[in-house]
């Protein structure tokens, strides 16, 4: 079968619109809200340290290689630089686009308002997360192993359906619009058919480290926003039932990436 960088973006990415229709349910109560906002949660904390260890990890690398001779540090210490500036640009963007471009306070704007606000910056963090996972796939393809780029996407498209699920979660029971539900969609999922494309022509380990880091800078901004968020409804047992069920979840769809990689 013949993949090009487009459609194996197309496949990883579209599967995130599998977990949108959770926000348009009828059925759900607080206590089904809260679990959902905690699980969210726990589905984005995954991701922080699944992205930030990632990043760590091949800082840490270069520094032993420089260690023992193989090479400068100099490349470790550009990646770390990248991975400061990174962090810190994506948890500083958000509160600076939060304050710059939604009006009201957290707990001034009425409950539909902000869950429509925070799944928005949820989406904007998961995109970031997914262009650097369309990177992945493209920079595959370039070299070559375009059944291994294939196995990525088929897995990323896994993990993606959990992503969005924890975009729509915190608008149960506040019945979105469809149109709504779509444009958060194409915000998480789109940057992974965009980061296929770019990786297919122009590979960069210093850009991944850097896309990595600015999504688990924005994702860091997010979990503090839904602690906040999940606190409001005062369902303190189910909210931490939920934060462990999102996480176990999306460790096992990451294992199944693994697995099936």
């Amino acid at each position: 079968m013949t993949t090009t960088p487009l459609a194996l973006g197309l496949l990883a990415g579209v599967t995130i619109f599998l977990g949108l229709p959770i926000a348009v349910l009828p059925w759900i109560t607080t206590k089904m809200r809260a679990f959902l906002t905690a699980a969210s949660t726990g589905v984005l904390l995954f991701l922080m340290v699944e992205m930030m260890g990632k990043v760590l990890e091949g800082i840490e690398e270069l520094l032993e290689s420089a260690s023992v001779g193989y090479q400068t540090s100099r490349d470790a210490w550009q990646h770390a630089g990248l991975f400061v500036v990174g962090l810190s640009v994506g948890l500083l963007g958000l509160v600076w686009f939060e304050r710059r471009f939604i009006r009201g306070g957290k707990d001034a704007a009425p409950p539909k308002t902000r869950a429509h606000q925070v799944a928005l910056m949820i989406a904007i963090g998961i995109g970031l997360h997914n262009f650097s996972e369309g990177l992945a796939i493209g920079h595959e393809h370039s070299f070559g192993a375009t059944r291994l780029a294939l196995l990525l996407a088929v897995g990323f498209g896994l993990h993606n359906a959990t992503e969005g699920f924890g975009i729509a979660a915190p608008l149960a029971g506040h019945t979105p619009r469809w149109g709504f539900l779509a444009l958060l969609g194409l915000i998480g999922g789109g940057p992974t058919f965009l980061g296929a494309i770019v990786g297919s022509l122009w590979t960069s380990q210093a850009l991944e480290v850097f896309f990595l880091s600015l999504a688990a800078g924005t994702i860091l901004y997010l979990v503090g926003e839904l602690l906040h968020l999940g606190r409001q409804m005062r369902e303190e047992a189910t909210a931490e039932i939920g934060l462990l069920v999102g996480f176990f979840v999306a460790m096992a769809t990451d294992f199944l990436t693994i697995i099936f990689s």
